[in-house]
């Protein structure tokens, strides 16, 4: 039986953050599941940046099924998670249900993959004190606040937590995730 991985999400998360390692993770040959608030199709969106906007723009982006509600997890079924970004770990981050079942994985050093807004989740659970990470830039005193040393780059592994900037730092985020499942969690 290969391996589990949880992605856990909502509405508003960034389309390319959630289908991209949902993907190339089921291709590694991993059992992926996305958890959130409730089983429910979800509504992604897309983010880019557009000449004249000081931030990014969001767009609707694809919808995609919720496998479990967060409250349907058993954590210890899992061997890693991800945390995608988008706007939804800003509202995530309230959900008590969430909060304890991401800090199960960190109790068990189980491998964590995050990316962009994902941090906001995690620090959310204390998470990141004295971690090395990055996530989008402008997070940079958020990640700071949370007692972790905040580092501009395509990616940071840390012990078994990877971080990544955004979704063009997917190529560097996967290839380091993978490595980690790989000595922490192979698939069987």
């Amino acid at each position: 039986m290969a391996a589990k991985i949880l992605i856990v999400t909502g509405d508003a998360a960034e389309s390319l953050e959630v289908l991209y390692p949902y993907q190339r993770l089921r291709e590694e040959g991993y059992d992926v599941h996305v958890a959130a608030p409730a089983r429910k199709t979800l509504r992604l969106v897309v983010h880019d940046f557009e000449p004249g906007f000081d931030t990014y723009t969001e767009k609707p982006g694809y919808t995609w099924p919720a496998d479990l509600a967060f409250s349907e997890v058993d954590p210890g079924q899992y061997a890693a998670l991800v945390v995608p970004g988008g706007r939804a770990p800003e509202y995530l981050r309230n959900d008590p249900e969430l909060r304890k079942l991401v800090k199960s994985f960190f109790d068990a050093d189980k491998p964590v993959a995050q990316i962009c807004h994902g941090p906001l989740l995690t620090a959310a659970i204390g998470g990141l004190n004295g971690r090395r990470v990055t996530a989008y830039p402008a997070l940079e005193m958020d990640m700071q606040a949370a007692g972790a040393a905040f580092r501009d780059a395509e990616v940071v592994v840390d012990g078994t937590l990877v971080s990544s900037r955004a979704w063009p730092d997917h190529s560097g985020w996967m290839r380091e995730f993978i490595a980690v499942l790989r000595a922490k969690a192979p698939v069987t």
